[in-house]
């Protein structure tokens, strides 16, 4: 029998979504598309395998078809191993009954027996829905060294961004003395990130626990985090740097895309020493027609442009057609945007049908709302559709 692990990762991956509205409403929320060619659970699924954590149990819940076969074998992230790689994880009926996952802490609590499998030292808690690099390795030495039961990593945001996080304050040696989860008067800039490292039988112990409380909501920022602070245990910050977005709203999520733009880009994805690993699929050349205009934009294999696309993110195999401006989009795989058309603040889903010029969003609709146009979507010619309006198929 192989060693035991260092260290294993759970990816918490069931969450349904919804304010991202009609991007998820037939996908999970880390199966959604980003970046020209990514899904958003990329992120946290390379960062574990540059990080050196290579045994990763992905907990699905909501609509989970799509986010399986995308993850398959893990051989896209070198996590198809014999001993470890990634396992999917959904809920499962037992002998003495089951349930839905019922919060973050219950969803790891019904896995408790992927855990003892390996036998790791420590456990890392991820979330599937955020765009960030980290280095979970230089963490869990920190936890390791501080003697540590928790570590929360933190980020240090603005004060009036501050109520939307759960909020740590610190002792100058980064214990924690008090956590609030999004609080109306934030005492401390100090935000969780969702990414947490235990060691491991601290918390089978508090899961444990927190199972048996019928008054609990088995959430790790509301429940077993705080009840951990009121015993006494050793809870440390982990301060982050770098660039991190939480990609759970529809302006959020355009933003992480904006943010890939640029010479220097906020988020750089062609960094060789920390690569974002996805499954890729073959796709044509792109091809940019003479009298087209490209300036500021990510485009991605298989595109084919004739028209006007600025500040924007295009993906595999979408076609700008004569005529057409396509101004701060995100196009996602398929889409096709015909002739004379005006796009401007949008988000297309994949298969997207935007009829002969019709005209989409407004200038700087950024302040005022983004529009989305749901997977399938056909736009009729000369429609007109202002800002912050989502188009759903009548499917």
């Amino acid at each position: 029998m192989e060693r035991k692990k260092r260290c294993i990762a759970m990816l918490l991956a069931g969450g349904q979504g919804s304010r991202l509205y009609a991007l998820t409403e037939k996908l999970a929320k880390p199966a959604v598309h980003f970046g020209g060619k990514y899904r958003i659970i990329d992120f946290p699924l390379s960062n574990c395998i540059n990080s050196g954590i290579d045994t990763v149990g992905v907990l699905t819940q909501y609509q989970p078809l799509e986010l399986n076969d995308y993850i398959g074998s893990g051989q896209p992230w070198d996590l198809d191993r014999i001993y470890g790689g990634v396992h999917m994880l959904p809920p499962y009926r037992r002998s003495r009954g089951g349930d839905w996952y019922r919060g973050t802490a219950n969803a790891i609590y019904q896995n408790i027996n992927f855990i003892k499998r390996y036998n790791p030292d420590y456990v890392l808690i991820l979330s599937g829905d955020h765009i960030y690099k980290m280095n979970y390795q230089e963490m869990v030495d920190y936890h390791e060294s501080k003697g540590a039961d928790c570590t929360i990593a933190v980020l240090e945001v603005a004060a009036e961004e501050a109520s939307r996080f759960g909020i740590m304050s610190t002792h100058p040696n980064n214990a924690i003395y008090e956590f609030e989860e999004k609080p109306q008067q934030p005492k401390s800039n100090k935000a969780s990130m969702g990414v947490y490292v235990f060691s491991t039988q601290k918390l089978l112990d508090y899961l444990a626990a927190d199972e048996k409380n019928p008054a609990s909501d088995n959430d790790f920022g509301r429940n077993i985090i705080p009840q951990m602070l009121a015993a006494g245990e050793n809870l440390y910050a982990y301060s982050f740097q770098g660039y991190w977005k939480d990609v759970g709203t529809v302006a959020s999520f355009w933003e992480a895309n904006m943010d890939l733009l640029g010479n220097r880009p906020v988020m750089d994805l062609n960094d060789s020493s920390w690569r974002i690993y996805y499954r890729h699929h073959p796709t044509y050349p792109q091809h940019i027609a003479a009298g087209a205009r490209v300036r500021n934009a990510l485009i991605a294999e298989g595109c084919e442009i004739a028209g006007v696309v600025e500040n924007s993110v295009l993906f595999a195999n979408v076609k700008v057609h004569p005529g057409a401006v396509v101004r701060d989009c995100v196009l996602m795989e398929h889409t096709v945007v015909g002739e004379g058309v005006q796009m401007e603040n949008c988000i297309t889903d994949v298969r997207v049908q935007v009829g002969a010029r019709a005209k989409i969003g407004e200038p700087r609709a950024a302040e005022s709302g983004i529009t989305v146009v749901a997977a399938g979507v056909n736009i009729a010619e000369d429609a007109v559709i202002g800002a912050n309006h989502t188009v759903r198929s009548s499917g």
